[in-house]
């Protein structure tokens, strides 16, 4: 039996496929410019897509650019619990702080990598100590101040789907 994601990508067709590959540059680009460059009709990919929103497969966000708009301690925490019971609670609070974007269980040393935007060090400095180390179960943390980003993006989903054309092809 796959995992999730292995299901999920088996949902999906080639088309699929070549219509997320045409979002990912663009998300915003038109039903009738993606219907153009795979040679379908408008109705087709408008269907798709709105499967694809539907069953969860893509969701349309917005992502400014964190310093842009403020956020200028961007930081990424590793967390370590004990007992290991309480990693769904902990998971299940931590999900909830405002400046958490992504938060994932891991395997290794540390239990949850936590992605998240502060103001800036003072406001960081608060959340980890007045917030964070008082989740039940917080054992340990290790925090690094992101300085800069040089790639923010998707994986290319050729590598799950090889074969499939690039956009600009």
């Amino acid at each position: 039996m796959g995992s999730s994601t292995d299901s999920l990508g088996s949902q999906l067709d080639d088309l699929d496929f070549a219509i997320l590959t045409q979002l990912q540059d663009d998300g915003r680009k038109s039903y009738t410019d993606i219907a153009k460059a795979l040679g379908v009709s408008v109705g087709t990919v408008r269907n798709r897509i709105t499967r694809m929103v539907n069953d969860g497969t893509v969701r349309f966000i917005c992502r400014p650019d964190a310093h842009q708009v403020g956020f200028h301690t961007p930081a990424n925490i590793k967390v370590s619990l004990r007992p290991s019971a309480l990693i769904e609670q902990a998971a299940e609070m931590i999900a909830t702080f405002p400046e958490v974007y992504y938060l994932a269980l891991v395997a290794g040393e540390f239990d949850l990598d936590v992605d998240l935007m502060c103001r800036d060090q003072e406001h960081l400095s608060k959340l980890i100590t007045e917030r964070l180390h008082k989740v039940p179960g917080v054992y340990a943390t290790s925090t690094s101040v992101i300085l800069r980003t040089f790639k923010l993006s998707f994986p290319d989903l050729t590598l799950v789907k090889p074969g499939l054309k690039a956009p600009s092809e």
